[in-house]
């Protein structure tokens, strides 16, 4: 892997992160380490049209809140409401544009998952997309990649510790009160406990 070391080497990783759980956390700082970043952002989407109408969202603000929660102290990781801020609907394209701005002499990566990187043809101007940043695949042993990714996307791959932890069960764990504990970050346990959200998702 060939590193400019006169650019910032940005990650971008966004997500609904309703709630942000170890999965994220362990793909974030692993992506950080092995590809070598100055910062990965933590990007939460104001309104993810991958997901619009498949069920109500926690508000944004407070997705936002709990990110930040999550990883307070974690070196290298920072808590994004740039889409957010901007409102509406959430496209990539537009969140790499602005990081982009922010950060004029920088490198950019685009942190996804094997799962997500199979429909990045699907993504808003994803050729476009595809020459502004670079791809960091997160992938679980044993998950196969579509190696045309590879023709299209300057690709790096990531692989992580296999956890069987989803966003969903999280969410249904508090609603049941059944233990949350090695699924989420102290601090996120602790501002669901005070905030009461999911407890009637």
């Amino acid at each position: 892997m060939h590193i400019d070391k006169n650019l910032t080497r940005i990650g971008i990783f966004g997500g609904t992160f309703d709630p942000i759980h170890v999965g994220h956390l362990v793909a974030a700082v692993n992506a950080k380490a092995q590809a070598r970043l100055d910062k990965v952002l933590m990007v939460v989407a104001n309104v993810p049209w991958q997901k619009e109408g498949t069920r109500a969202l926690t508000e944004a603000t407070t997705r936002y809140e709990i990110v930040k929660a999550a990883i307070a102290g974690v070196e290298g990781l920072e808590a994004s409401d740039m889409e957010i801020r901007r409102g509406g609907q959430s496209y990539t394209i537009d969140t790499v544009r602005e990081v982009a701005r922010q950060y004029p002499n920088s490198e950019l990566f685009l942190v996804v998952g094997a799962d997500a990187a199979g429909g990045l043809d699907t993504w808003e101007r994803s050729e476009t997309l595809s020459e502004m940043v670079s791809l960091i695949i997160v992938n679980r042993p044993g998950t196969r990649i579509d190696a045309s990714i590879k023709r299209y996307w300057r690709t790096d791959f990531v692989e992580i510790p296999a956890l069987d932890v989803s966003s969903t069960d999280i969410r249904a764990r508090v609603r049941d009160g059944r233990p949350l504990d090695f699924l989420l970050s102290r601090e996120t346990i602790d501002y669901i406990a005070r905030s009461g959200i999911y407890r009637n998702s």
